[in-house]
This record gives C-alpha cells, sequence and structure tokens, in this order.
C-alpha cells in the first residue's frame, strides 16, 4: 500500500547541508502494523512527516496505493491528509471549547459532509472506541486516555488509508497507554493499517513489525509481539 524509495531529506544550514535522511527505503502492506522505533534525533519525526504528507524529502519517491504522493500541489496534499491519513498525536490536539462529537467531525466539516450525516458519523466513531456516553463532554473533563480516544476516533471518523499515531501513549500514565495500545491492536485486528511512531521498545513490541532507524537509516526489522496474536 505503501512504498517509500531513496528517501533522502537534508536541510540547509548556511552554506552546510544537513542530512537527515539516508536512503530510505521502506514498505507497508495494508492491514499491517507497524512501529517506526528510535530516540530523539534519529529522523523518525521527519520520516513521519513525509508518510503524512506534511513535509516532502529531498530526492526520493513515496506512492500510496501507486499514487505519486509527491507530485501533488498543497490543495492536493491538504485534502489526501484530511480524507486517506488519520493523524493520532501526543497531545491530542483537541480543540477545547469543542464537545467530544463537535472534535470528532471536524474533518467531516473539511470534507463537506451534511450536518445530519457528520454527526451520525462522529457519533458511530466514537462509540468505536468506547466513547458513547461522552459525546458531550468538552476536553476538560475527559482523561487522558479518553482525550486520545477522541483524537482516535477523529483519525477514524473519515476511514482514511491508515492511522498516523506519533507517540500515542507519551502523554498517558501506564494503565491508560495499555488501553491505547490495545485499542489500536483492536482496531488492525478489523483491518485497519496503523503506523505508530515511538521511542519505547515496550511500546513497539506491540506492533507486527518494528523498523528501527538511526541517525537517519533504517538499520533493521523484526517482528513485534502483537495483541493480535
Amino acid at each position: 500500500m505503501i512504498r517509500l524509495s531513496k528517501i533522502y531529506k537534508s536541510y540547509k544550514l548556511g552554506k552546510e547541508e544537513i542530512p537527515i535522511l539516508k536512503n530510505i527505503h521502506l514498505s507497508v502492506e495494508a492491514g499491517e502494523f507497524l512501529a517506526i522505533m528510535g530516540p530523539s534525533g534519529s529522523g523518525k519525526s521527519t520520516l513521519m512527516n513525509i508518510l503524512g504528507c506534511l513535509d516532502k524529502p529531498t530526492s526520493g519517491s513515496y506512492s500510496l496505493e501507486a499514487m505519486d504522493m509527491l507530485a501533488g500541489k498543497e490543495g492536493v496534499l491538504a485534502d489526501i491528509r484530511n480524507k486517506q491519513i488519520g493523524f493520532v498525536f501526543q497531545t491530542f490536539h483537541l480543540l477545547p471549547r469543542l464537545t467530544a462529537l463537535q472534535n470528532v467531525e471536524l474533518p467531516l466539516i473539511y470534507s463537506k459532509v451534511k450536518k445530519k450525516e457528520r454527526k451520525k458519523l462522529a457519533f458511530e466513531s466514537l462509540e468505536k472506541v468506547g466513547l458513547a456516553d461522552r459525546v458531550s463532554f468538552l476536553p476538560t473533563r475527559l482523561s487522558g486516555g479518553q482525550k486520545q480516544r477522541v483524537a482516535i476516533a477523529r483519525a477514524l471518523v473519515n476511514n482514511p488509508k491508515f492511522i498516523l499515531a506519533d507517540e500515542p501513549t507519551g502523554a498517558l500514565d501506564t494503565k491508560s497507554g495499555e488501553q491505547i495500545l490495545k485499542l489500536f491492536a483492536d482496531l488492525n485486528k478489523e483491518g485497519v493499517t496503523v503506523i505508530m511512531i515511538t521511542h519505547d521498545r515496550e511500546v513497539a513490541d506491540k506492533a507486527d513489525r518494528i523498523v528501527y532507524i538511526r541517525d537517519g537509516e533504517l538499520l533493521l526489522e523484526e517482528r513485534g509481539e502483537s495483541l493480535n496474536a
């Protein structure tokens, strides 16, 4: 489903060129649960931004279901980000003055889905993550784990090609983190493709496959200890 080939990313610092990613090759199959693991400064956030069409590489190719993701103009990329990629962030990125339901509705508003239909879809998405009884709650009334579930519901609501999760348990206590990882595993069992960025080996072990990145290079791959087993 996803194929990165010869991805190279660098930044200019004065006259010096600083390499961030070096000759990255990565394929992700539909329905896979992949963890990309590496320490701070390894290049994993830059790789995530490229996968999420938030940034472009200096050179290389990126295709999603045979579509060239590097050829599109910003308007096209914005539409891809909204409809085909579901983002889950460490800090939730919920709007504090909107209810859980309204937060989940946001991608549907940008997709110009009619009000009645988007409320139905948003409720169904919250129901899927176990928050049907929290639809009218503001984020201030939700626990950290519940906020992340709202964020996951928002990521799912447009039925994206894949979920891209950046350190999704980083702001949570151990129990809440385990619940979120179990939720990802359950969603993956239903066919949702999940790509998770993490520095934590225990978190990465919950995926089907782990890819290690260090100093901008993919080092090796191994199978995880998936909750789907």
